[in-house]
């Protein structure tokens, strides 16, 4: 048996389009805040309650950074697999910085798009479409 085991399962919704970065050895590194949200009813009063937690997500396999890049924008859902990982960092002032981020390495880590994704007439993915235009299971979908 494995002695421990750091495995992250999310589905939220990305806060903003992603960041694409280039690393030193030429190779892109996509980041995104990722919401995931529960809902209540509220015994007392019966109102609707709610809470968000956002989570960073670091996507280092390049397969997974060109996918990203193409086809996630602010709202997307996302399902994520990977692992927990917590940099820590000097500011300017000298001061101590950690953060903790969901890290998609190289050779770990999934990303399944949950979106229903609309298309105009070419294939190309629609800014703004009715809804008798999304993709069926029977479409032709370019990923």
């Amino acid at each position: 048996m494995a002695g421990s085991i750091n495995k992250v399962i999310l589905v939220g919704n990305l806060g903003k389009d992603p960041e694409v970065r280039t690393s030193q050895d030429g190779a892109k590194v996509v980041s995104f805040s990722l919401a995931t949200s529960e809902y209540w009813k509220d015994k007392i009063s019966g109102e609707r309650k709610d809470r968000t937690e956002w989570h960073r997500v670091v996507v280092f396999n390049p397969n997974l950074a060109e996918i990203c890049e193409k086809y996630l924008h602010k709202g997307s859902k996302v399902y994520v697999e990977g692992q927990l990982q917590t940099r820590k960092w000097q500011d300017q002032a000298g001061v101590e910085r950690y953060v903790t981020e969901v890290v998609l390495s190289r050779f770990r880590g999934e990303l399944t798009l949950l979106d229903s994704r609309t298309f105009d007439a070419g294939g190309a993915p629609a800014e703004k479409a009715d809804s008798s235009e999304t993709v069926g299971p029977d479409d032709d979908i370019p990923f």
